[in-house]
Order: C-alpha cells, then structure tokens, then sequence
C-alpha cells in the first residue's frame, strides 16, 4: 500500500472527505514549488499533484498553460522535478501524484521515469495523453514500482469505457466533472452526484472531482457528492498573481488551507 492508498483509507476510516491540490512544478520556481509543498501538508492537503511543465498542454486551460511556460522558463525538467520530490520527502509524506504527457515519459525514457519517480518518492503517475487501452505496458512498469496509475473520467464517457478505465487505475479516479479543458468556473456542475453513482457501480476506488473548483463553498459543495475534490487552476491562478513575491508562500498556502477547512466541514 503506497501513500495514496493509506491517506484515502485513513480518510475513509474517519468519514473524511479529501483535498486534492495542483500546482505546476517549477511556478515560478523549483524552490518555490518545495516550499509549496510543505506549507500545503501542513495545512490540510491529502495529495499534492505536480503538474510536470510540457511545451504543448493540450488538456489545460489557459491558466495552467501558463503555468507550463513559467515553468520551462525557469529551467524545469522532469529531472529537476524528480530531485525537488526528493527534496519534499525530507519534511513531507503527503502523497505526491505526477501529472504528466506521455511525451515527456517517452522521451525520458517510459521505465526509468517509472523507476527514478519510485525512487524520489512520488507515489502516483496520471498521464493526461495515455488512453488505458494502450497501457498495458505502463500498468505493468507501475505495479512493479509501487506506484498508482490515475486514470480520468469524463461526463461523456460512456459505461463500457468506465468499466475499462477502472480496471486500470489504482489510488483513486479523477473524476473531470466539466468537457473540455482545465479552468475555473462559475458554477459546479450538476450532474456530479449521478456519475458519481455511476463509476462506483464498477469500483469502491474513491473517487476526486475537479476541473472548475474555485472558492471554499464549490469545494464544500463538491466534497458533499466526491469521495474528495481536486482544486487546480485558482491555486495557479494565485501562484502567478503572487510571483516571486514574499507573500506567495503564505498567501497560497493559506487559501489552500480554506478549501481544506471548507472539505473538513462535510
């Protein structure tokens, strides 16, 4: 059982809901990113997910697409990436996820990225790009290594497709409750709770809702249908107001801190 597993069973056991949070790795930069990370666990997180920057983003909005350009542009690699993990894991245990295009893993090489990502300490891998129909090869690389391989659910994906994707993920399913591309929204979506009905029909994986969460009342919100909720873009979206700037760590961290609050309610 790697640290995904634990921290959703410990969740479970306490009839908790969880948090996931999103930042982009090396925004604005690796050293900013390891101190994210810290003050994150500290206030409240369950999973972190480390968005690995990648020059054509295809699944983000435009606000995580940046992100991704401020990360090449401070010099971050996934290299660099699997040492800032290596960092974390002298203060931290929260589970760590890799959010990744299989292009990166293909030119690194698919089973040492695996490997030197076990080897770090991140504990899950979700390959935006990868459909699980043709991921028998990363499934197996995944087991051996320990990790967990996220898969995502979409609103239009139809039944038969849910009963595969399941079948190979393990940790917890990312459930996109919104087509199309990352972002903040307005307003949640509100056909949440039915496909949440309908996935567990194939599985007892929890399941984490995101795309378009964005203050404490939508997370409350989501949190009451989800297993636990994932809060991505108004995270970056702080990130890149705040920059390099003294306050970035503490004002961050404590937003982070009233989604967790917000989760923790329900």
């Amino acid at each position: 059982m790697n640290r995904i597993e634990e921290r959703f069973g410990a969740l479970k056991e306490k009839g908790h809901k969880g948090l996931v949070v999103y930042m982009g790795a090396g925004d604005p930069d690796l050293e900013a990113t390891r101190e994210l990370a810290l003050a994150f666990d500290e206030v409240g997180a369950d999973v972190l997910e480390l968005g690995i920057p990648f020059s054509g983003p295809l699944a983000d909005g435009p606000v995580n697409q940046m992100a991704a350009q401020r990360g090449l542009e401070s010099g971050t690699t996934p290299s660099k990436v699997l040492e800032t993990v290596k960092m974390i894991r002298l203060d931290s245990q929260i589970p760590i996820v890799f959010f990744v295009y299989y292009n990166l893993l293909h030119r690194y090489g698919l089973g040492a990225f695996i490997k030197d990502s076990a080897a770090a300490g991140v504990d899950g891998i979700l390959i935006l790009d990868l459909p699980p129909e043709e991921s028998e090869d990363y499934s197996q690389l995944m087991a051996e290594s320990g990790l967990c391989p996220v898969f995502l659910v979409a609103p239009t994906t139809p039944e038969s497709r849910i009963k595969s994707i399941v079948e190979h993920g393990k940790g917890f399913i990312y459930y996109v409750s919104r087509e199309g591309v990352t972002g903040m929204q307005s307003k949640v979506s509100g056909n949440i709770s039915s496909m949440i009905d309908r996935i567990h029909q194939h599985t007892d994986l929890p399941i984490a809702v995101g795309f378009g969460i964005s203050n404490p009342d939508q997370a409350k919100a989501v949190a009451e249908m989800g297993d636990a909720i994932v809060v991505g873009s108004a995270i970056v979206n702080q990130i890149a107001e705040q920059g390099k700037s003294d306050t970035l760590v503490p004002t961050v961290s404590h937003f982070v801190g009233s989604l967790a609050q917000a989760v923790k309610e329900v």
